[in-house]
């Protein structure tokens, strides 16, 4: 699927798999950096006291959206809830972390830009609808997914459809694409 921009076609469907593919090897990346330090993690003890059982793959995802900054809340029942962050500061996971989802999407963006021999900031623009698209669907199925407790623990919902599902994949893959624009 493609969108004519005059006589050129800006490749929607090349896009949504190149958002996907950023997602995917952006939690993957989180998984092989952070899972092997989870088990006496402040996060898992954290879960831990609140009575849950919280499996690596879900606890990664936690990170995996903190990455985004998007925070992850805790239903603390009648004293409230709480949310937090376990990337940087004293007993966080690297701060390095940060930079993953928004090279990711910047090689989403570039890609794209490549295949679609995009040179117009424009089609650049367009370009990064279908990186979006693609991010979007995989991060809303996440925050789903990376709910524990039925719903008392995980990333903040609104937070990570704005953030991660929309800004980052239409900030950084714009940057992409624009870098496309001045290479061949």
């Amino acid at each position: 699927m493609s969108v004519s921009v005059g006589d050129r076609e800006v490749p929607l469907a090349v896009g949504a798999v190149a958002g996907a593919a950023a997602e995917l090897v952006g939690y993957v990346l989180v998984f092989v950096l952070t899972s092997g330090s989870l088990r006496d993690s402040g996060l898992r003890q954290v879960f831990d006291a609140l009575g849950g059982d919280l499996p690596t793959w879900r606890a990664v995802g936690w990170v995996f959206f903190n990455a985004h900054f998007v925070e992850t809340q805790f239903d603390l029942g009648v004293l409230g809830s709480s949310t937090g962050s376990f990337v940087g500061g004293e007993d966080g996971f690297t701060a390095l972390l940060y930079v993953i989802p928004p090279l990711l999407l910047i090689a989403a963006g570039l890609a794209v830009g490549q295949y679609g021999d995009i040179d117009e900031p424009a089609e650049a623009l367009l370009g990064v609808v279908g990186v979006v698209m693609g991010y979007l669907v995989l991060v809303v199925v996440d925050l789903v997914a990376f709910q524990a407790g039925g719903g008392d623990a995980g990333p903040v919902i609104a937070t990570g459809v704005l953030l991660a599902g929309l800004v980052y994949p239409f900030v950084f893959g714009t940057i992409g694409g624009l870098i496309a624009t001045v290479t061949d």
